[in-house]
């Protein structure tokens, strides 16, 4: 979400062949084949846990086989569990596995194998059965756009080593055309360049994150536990709708909501269920049960004008829906575990001038509903009740605040504890008055900087829960970080308090996933030099998307013939930039049948086959 602006996004329309011109562009290793995308895992639980990688053949075959191995040690010599996954363009050439059978609180490693090569090895590590927990520390991160820095939180946090997990609470990617909401960074430009609607448009977007290595070397390092926010679809979307969404000239929501969320779910290493539904419960022993909700796509009703406080305080509107907060409630009810968390998107806390919300995208906008979530955790006792945010761009320390019950001195009529982590890129809050002034009016916040970037490191113990901010500079690629601020909660509490110090852990970690694949060379051929990632959508219609990445810059060639070798469309391209390109072909008035799409830059061919309805 674009808190508290209004910008204008363009749209990018280019007919015809077009070429993105920027001097400094994302380079890929081309020795990586046809691994480009990293590895990844996520949603551990005692017995299991996602694994997943995409796939870039360089022709178009029906179908791409794909060996697995999950292994006790770096060196992949201790195998405990393999398999083999066929992956195609139905799915966009990704490989997910739900690895079964796996011990409880141990550490693995994993990789894969196709077409006579290996992936990088990952590291995961499953969830702690009740009782093994003392201790769990993850990252939690959020709204990290492309177009506004550098990902050195992901960066730093896969240095750490000292973390159990990663929770991104959203905004993932972003949907926005080239500049649309942007810090024109040279080199940090979106692809496709266009406003993503389509299918194809989501997938390539997808695609363009997992090429950024702070990206992939954190997914490489840890296990994810995700969640989407409004950018995985469109800006301020809810159930039926979005502001950032033209219902016909941009196609239906029905149709793009189905788009995000399909492309969201081959991309992204999370347990799908049935239905479209993203919220779950993961557990750590006795320690956590952490409970990821959607307040987005699931429930939402269309976000309330400012000011309007009888839409705001309307007991039929909801944010996370009935049957959702039906099974949140139960869930907790049920809860044995030391700490209650929920991982979610926008801030519960409130946030208000005077009597008046300024934010009606958050719980602000909903207060019926956050009011009857206060009363069940209150009348059922539910203990260490903690909410984990991003979507806001800030960091925050808020006590819940039970309306008139709450006095900020001793902390008492606080329903529990809210960390509000700062994006790993997106812009804060440019708010005149400033903290101080935000705090003296909402006396339940503890701790805001509405400017830094960065990630929070959360440790729980059966003690005390404590949030450490770390920030970064996205401005350009950089291995500094500095230390924030620390607030913690003790059991039993329900209130926030500044520690001095941030936490560390003694609990030793095994070695991280090594960098490269086993048997990575070097040892190439000259003219490789160019590699295709996609070409989108196969079928196609009226136009073709080629995503592609060349190690050189120089002439290349593009061709597509029909099946007898006659050369339909020819392209020249007199000088290609090095690193990662995109083009978009006309095919309009190309007949159904099936073509050769050819690619050829210093003496390498590449070809692909594609299917026109």
């Amino acid at each position: 979400m674009k808190q508290l602006y209004t910008l204008m996004c363009c749209f990018l329309v280019a007919a015809g062949f077009a070429q993105t011109q920027f001097a400094d562009r994302l380079a890929v290793d081309p020795n990586l084949f046809p691994f480009f995308h990293g590895v990844a895992s996520g949603d551990p639980l005692s017995d299991r846990v996602i694994i997943w990688t995409r796939v870039s053949p360089q022709t178009t075959e029906e179908t791409v086989e794909v060996t697995w191995r999950v292994a006790l040690n770096t060196g992949m010599t201790e195998i405990v569990k393999s398999g083999t996954f066929t992956t195609s363009q139905e799915r966009d050439f990704t490989v997910k596995i739900d690895v079964t059978g796996l011990d409880p609180n141990t550490y693995y490693y994993y990789d894969f194998r196709a077409l006579g090569a290996f992936s990088k090895r990952g590291r995961t590590k499953t969830a702690p059965q009740s009782g093994e927990a003392t201790e769990v520390r993850m990252g939690v991160v959020s709204c990290s756009n492309y177009e506004y820095g550098y990902f050195n939180a992901y960066k730093k946090m896969a240095q750490r080593n000292d973390l159990d997990m990663v929770l991104h609470l959203g905004d993932y990617i972003y949907e926005y055309a080239v500049g649309g909401y942007s810090a024109n960074i040279e080199g940090r430009t979106h692809e496709p360049e266009g406003e993503i609607i389509t299918l194809q448009d989501y997938r390539i977007r997808h695609s363009h994150y997992k090429l950024d290595p702070d990206l992939q070397a954190v997914h490489q390092q840890y296990p994810f536990v995700c969640v989407w926010d409004d950018h995985e679809s469109t800006n301020n979307s809810w159930r039926d709708g979005a502001e950032n969404h033209t219902e016909g000239a941009e196609g239906t929501w029905t149709e793009r909501k189905l788009f995000s969320i399909k492309s969201y779910m081959e991309w992204m290493p999370i347990r799908e269920s049935n239905g479209l539904s993203i919220y779950r419960e993961i557990t750590y022993g006795n320690l956590l049960n952490l409970y990821m909700l959607d307040t987005r796509l699931e429930g939402r009703d269309e976000q309330a004008a400012l000011g309007s406080l009888m839409e705001i305080n309307d007991e039929n509107r909801r944010l996370i829906g009935d049957a959702q907060f039906n099974w949140l409630t139960q869930a907790m009810d049920a809860s044995t575990a030391r700490w209650n968390v929920v991982g979610q998107q926008v801030m519960m806390a409130p946030l208000r001038a005077g009597l008046v919300p300024i934010n009606t995208d958050q719980w602000d906008g909903y207060e019926f509903e956050r009011q009857r979530l206060y009363d069940f955790i209150t009348a059922n006792e539910i203990a260490n009740f903690v909410v984990l945010t991003g979507d806001i761009h800030t960091s925050w320390a808020n006590d819940l605040p039970n309306g008139l019950l709450y006095e900020p001195i001793l902390g008492t009529g606080s329903v529990g504890v809210e960390f509000v982590c700062t994006s790993v890129t997106s812009p804060g809050l440019d708010i005149p008055l400033g903290a101080e002034v935000i705090k003296a009016g909402n006396p339940h916040v503890q701790y805001l900087d509405l400017t830094q970037k960065g990630y929070l490191v959360l440790h729980l113990t059966d003690e005390f829960i404590q949030g450490d901010w770390y920030y970064v500079n996205v401005n350009e690629p950089s291995n500094n970080e500095t230390f924030g601020a620390a607030y913690r909660a003790v059991s039993g509490s329900n209130h926030l308090r500044s520690a001095s110090t941030p936490t560390t852990t003694s609990s030793p970690r095994p070695s991280p996933a090594p960098a490269l694949p086993i048997g990575y060379t070097t040892d190439m051929d000259e003219n490789t030099r160019l590699t295709v990632f996609g070409i989108y959508p196969n079928p196609f219609q009226e136009e073709i998307y080629v995503q592609f990445h060349t190690t050189a810059s120089g002439p290349a060639d593009l061709r597509v013939l029909d099946q007898q070798g006659k050369v339909l469309i020819a392209e020249h391209y007199p000088a290609l930039a090095p690193g990662v390109n995109y083009l978009k072909i006309n095919t309009r008035d190309l007949p159904e049948g099936l073509y050769t799409i050819a690619m050829q830059q210093g003496g390498r061919l590449v070809a692909r086959n594609v299917v026109r309805k």
